[in-house]
């Protein structure tokens, strides 16, 4: 499994200005906060991706905590003077919060984010299917455990890094708007990028209402897609309605100018094709 490369970069957001002393130079009045963040006890230093917040410990008279200092460094020294704080740091989707209390000389806090890369691209067969076709949701836990519970991350685009707390996770995929979809469940760990594959058995269909075998498509014709038992897939209107359907046999009702046309027909993994009702 390979290394966690550097997370996305994150829109920058005006920070109040740091001012760190020279070397050897310490105002009595000011002390130094040295900050680093690992991905667990014995692992790496997190070199990027950080975002640093020190916030007063107490409320003010509205309530809230005045932010002092913010920083996206990696390894920080963050000047302030003596008192106490609290010290926010993310990553992605992990976070850690401490409270600090600074005297007038360097406080040196290490953090532990134990956070994981997530990657995921969706194929049929041996073909990658394009990131606007393909959508994802990520769930915490495993989808066995049976509880209703809302995404994580309602959507995730193919191919993006996602950083996640260490930990499984269930992933459901939907190629298309229709019924092609796929559950699974990953395990995410920590300082490592995870990079998962879901596979689709799905294909793209094409439907026309020709009045003869291989002429014009007839517009303005109201589609829906069934299943042999009478359920609904997909319905749309047009002359060429494109609709993503996972492998199986389905029924395609075609109505235009008050007439009703059918005709049944296969999905087979992978094989885009074209669907012909001939209005008669």
């Amino acid at each position: 499994m390979p290394a966690l490369p550097a997370p996305l970069t994150q829109a920058p957001v005006a920070a109040v200005p740091l001012t760190t002393p020279p070397p050897g130079i310490v105002n009595p009045a000011q002390a130094v906060l040295s900050l680093n963040a690992r991905y667990g006890k014995d692992l790496p230093v997190i070199n990027s991706g950080l975002v640093w917040r020190v916030y007063s410990d107490r409320p003010d008279e509205t309530g809230a905590f005045k932010l002092m200092r913010e920083d996206r460094g990696a390894t920080p020294n963050i000047v302030l003077p003596p008192g106490s704080y609290v010290v926010y740091v993310s990553l992605g989707l992990v976070s850690a919060v401490r409270p600090v209390t600074l005297k007038s000389d360097t406080d040196r806090e290490s953090f532990v984010l134990p956070a994981g890369g997530l990657r995921i691209e969706g194929r049929v067969g041996t073909s990658m299917i394009p990131p606007n076709q393909i959508s994802f949701s990520i769930y915490k836990g495993s989808q066995f455990e049976g509880s209703e519970r809302a995404p994580l991350v309602p959507s995730v685009t193919a191919g993006d890094v996602l950083l996640l707390p260490e930990g499984t996770y269930y992933i459901i995929s939907n190629y298309g708007d229709a019924n092609s979809v796929v559950r699974s469940d990953i395990r995410v760990q920590a300082s490592k990028l995870t990079d998962v594959t879901i596979s689709h058995r799905a294909a793209v269909i094409t439907l026309k209402l020709v009045s003869d075998k291989g002429g014009e498509a007839l517009a303005n014709t109201a589609w829906s897609v069934l299943t042999p038992g009478g359920d609904v897939v997909k319905e749309s209107i047009g002359a060429f309605p494109r609709v993503i359907l996972a492998e199986g046999e389905y029924r395609a009702i075609a109505k235009n100018e008050g007439k009703v046309f059918e005709r049944g027909f296969k999905v087979v993994n992978g094989v885009d094709g074209e669907i012909e009702v001939v209005a008669h």
